[in-house]
């Protein structure tokens, strides 16, 4: 059979994946984007998309599909911590509000997304292992359905294929700055639960869940707890849900009057990063860079990914720039812009309780309202932790 040369083969055609070779495509390269799913299908996500992700998404000219998706707009984010409450606005990047779609959603209008810009899509296709010449990747091998084996040759091999990848295995791309799984999350969908264009948290010790609207007038609902406390509890995963929303009564009640109508999902992650690159390969989304998805940041996180490797690849392809310079500005723009946002997730992800000086402090936001506002935006990632923490920074807001 005839391999064929590609400009870039691209294993995962999710958040990360599809968009690489979308834009990738529109750049006038020769694409090939694999996945072993078929679309539409579903994963375990939170989808939520922070206003810097649905700018993501109008660059592309890709909102409008998603908003008539009939997910609805959450406007309004609310941080219950017991003792007060903050809630606040999450408006950035040009947008007031926030959107969820679910993953059968939106991953098909990526995909297609991919497809109408020229990359040639191959669903259902598992890839067995790369090609690797020396010490470079020049290609993959592996199969649709029932199919035999092909190879494919490419310039460079894109992985974008989640916390175990394949890609990232088989190369030993290196990790870094690592924490362990921090807290173990479930979560599951409702209706009769209207949230009413608000995605609300809750904080109680040793536990958190929080809620937000999707598609088809349904809510989810997500609990964790930390891993510490997950072996005690994995034998009745549904009654430890249940009882984590009784932790406030106000929401149980709600729950009780709403009917849950998937079944229970979950799984806990890792943090890490990895390097994203070396001679013929690139990582793309989870398979790169992974924190914990209390902060619900992975759909933006993939779509910055995206953007960045598809124009360090472009400057490759047209020899502005070496490889090793052009992808190493993609991983240090990457880690630039993550890492204070990687750090405030793992602490949040930890499920302890604040020390008392952050909760005098937060007690203190709780009374402004600039300040809820400028904690809305740290949650959707539009303004960072680092940014909004600083003393000179908070002291100006709660002034």
């Amino acid at each position: 059979m005839t391999n064929h040369l590609y400009d870039a083969i691209v294993v995962g055609a999710r958040c990360a994946g599809a968009p690489t070779a979308m834009l990738l495509a529109r750049r006038g390269y020769r694409v090939l984007l694999l996945d072993r799913a078929t679309f539409p299908s579903d994963t375990i996500s939170t989808h939520l998309i922070h206003p810097p992700g649905l700018a993501a998404l109008a660059r592309w000219g890709l909102l409008t599909p998603v908003v008539a998706s009939g997910c609805p707009p959450i406007d309004t984010y609310s941080f219950d911590f017991g003792h007060f409450t903050i809630e606040g606005s999450p408006a950035g990047a040009g947008f007031r509000a926030a959107y969820a779609p679910r993953r059968t959603v939106l991953d098909k209008i990526l995909i297609d997304a991919a497809a109408e810009s020229g990359a040639e899509v191959r669903p259902g296709f598992t890839v067995e292992d790369l090609v690797i010449e020396g010490d470079t990747v020049t290609g993959i091998r592996g199969h649709s359905a029932g199919g035999h084996s092909v190879t494919e040759y490419a310039r460079v091999v894109v992985g974008a294929d989640g916390v175990h990848s394949p890609v990232a295995k088989a190369v030993g791309a290196g990790q870094y700055a690592e924490k362990p799984k921090l807290q173990y999350s479930y979560y599951s969908y409702w209706t009769g639960l209207p949230m009413n264009g608000r995605f609300e948290t809750y904080v109680r010790p040793d536990r958190a869940f929080a809620a937000w609207p999707t598609n088809d007038a349904r809510t989810v609902v997500i609990c964790g707890l930390p891993i510490r406390d997950f072996k005690a509890n994995r034998s009745d995963i549904e009654a430890g849900y249940l009882a984590t929303l009784a932790l406030v009564p106000s929401f149980a009640e709600r729950a009780a009057a709403a009917t849950r109508v998937e079944r229970l999902v979950g799984m806990a992650v890792p943090n890490f990063f990895r390097k994203p690159y070396g001679p013929g390969w690139a990582l793309v989304g989870d398979a790169g860079y992974l924190k914990d998805f209390i902060t619900a940041q992975g759909i933006q996180d993939a779509f910055r990914d995206a953007e960045l490797c598809a124009q360090a690849l472009d400057q490759t392809f047209t020899g502005r720039r070496a490889f090793d310079v052009a992808m190493r500005n993609y991983q240090e723009s990457r880690d630039r812009q993550v890492m204070p946002m990687y750090e405030f997730t793992a602490q949040l992800a930890s499920l302890d309780p604040p020390p008392p000086e952050m909760q005098q402090l937060l007690g203190e936001v709780s009374r402004s309202r600039p300040a809820m506002d400028g904690f809305a935006k740290v949650a959707a990632g539009v303004t960072s932790p680092a940014e909004f923490f600083a003393n000179e920074s908070l002291e100006r807001v709660l002034a």
